[in-house]
């Protein structure tokens, strides 16, 4: 079982005194410096001073000075790399790195730069993760309610002997030691992520649902019933997830539901399935995934947005944009 931290036992006192270096004020940025600066941290932010950038102009509406990712990695006594991925390593060894001192430390949200050893920092620096299960605006939202996400914390590197300490005030920080700070490693947080979004998250889920909506058209069934039947009210189904777990969803739906779904179900994520998935999860583990990935991104993603396409103009896409207008309630 995990080891789960509370308030009780984090201490943001480790922070008193000290910078926070927020470098990108995107999805997770902005809430990570929002809720650290309503802590009572001293916070900068770091964001690229162009007109079309709107994650500076919005840094600067929220009230905090607003430097380059260099200028921030000097002043910081916690650089925390809040930009995507893909360009970590960039910004790490072109801006971040040449202003480095011993005793500073680095704060990632995600392991995957650090596992797959893209960015290597300098054995004097703490280097911690902690990464909010939930994305930045709910962060931000339930720490303005009073109530916290939950975290998960690991540490890289301890120079200073205080590596964990600092994590967990910054986890506390964030408001996620009100809801519990899970410990895990580098490794364990980035396989573990990069496989539920890949197998069932973003990949396996959405594959699903076309394979269920292609299945219902192509035996007659109209589009706009299939839609239904395979999206819309999938969102009932993962709230009853959410809220209780397969029980309370199993509790709340019919018994022909329930009957249905236990019988079927493995019939349908069967053996071929699982195989898949263990062949995804090899890919993550040894490598090929990352390697992949940062391939593709360096040469300006032409298979991704191939991918991209072929979403955007599936069927149920279009069929969603038009039910979608009945429903007010949706924004």
């Amino acid at each position: 079982m995990a080891k789960i931290y509370y308030e009780k036992d984090c201490d943001l006192g480790y922070l008193q005194g000290k910078t926070v270096s927020v470098v990108g004020f995107g999805s997770q940025g902005h809430a990570h410096a929002m809720n650290l600066r309503d802590s009572g941290v001293q916070v900068l932010v770091a964001e690229r001073a162009e007109p079309s950038n709107k994650n500076y102009q919005n840094a600067v509406d929220a009230g905090f000075e607003v430097v380059d990712a260099g200028e921030a990695a000097k002043r910081g006594d916690i650089i925390s790399l809040l930009v995507p991925d893909t360009i970590q390593k960039d910004v790490f060894e072109n801006a971040i790195r040449p202003n480095l001192t011993p005793n500073k430390a680095i704060m990632f949200a995600h392991g995957f730069n650090i596992h797959f050893k893209c960015i290597e920092p300098p054995a004097d620096l703490d280097v911690f993760m902690i990464a909010p299960k939930a994305p930045g605006h709910l962060v931000r939202h339930e720490y303005e309610t009073g109530a916290g996400t939950p975290c998960l914390v690991a540490v890289h590197q301890d120079a200073s002997g205080e590596a964990m300490k600092k994590a967990l005030a910054y986890g506390a920080g964030l408001g996620g030691a009100r809801a519990g700070i899970l410990e895990t490693t580098f490794q364990e947080e980035t396989e573990t992520d990069l496989f539920g979004e890949q197998t069932v998250l973003c990949g396996g889920s959405a594959a699903l649902i076309k394979a269920g909506f292609e299945t219902l058209v192509e035996a007659g069934y109209q589009p706009e019933i299939a839609f239904f039947e395979v999206m819309h009210e999938l969102k009932l189904i993962v709230d009853l997830y959410y809220r209780g777990g397969l029980e309370f969803m199993n509790y709340s739906v019919s018994d022909t539901a329930e009957y249905g779904g236990l019988s079927v179900g493995p019939k349908v994520i069967g053996d071929e399935t699982r195989k898949a998935m263990k062949e995804a999860l090899e890919r993550i583990q040894n490598g090929e995934f990352a390697r992949e990935w940062l391939e593709e991104y360096a040469a300006g993603c032409p298979n991704f947005q191939k991918l991209r396409d072929a979403d955007a103009n599936h069927p149920i896409e279009q069929v969603g944009k038009e039910l979608r207008k009945m429903m007010a309630w949706i924004k």
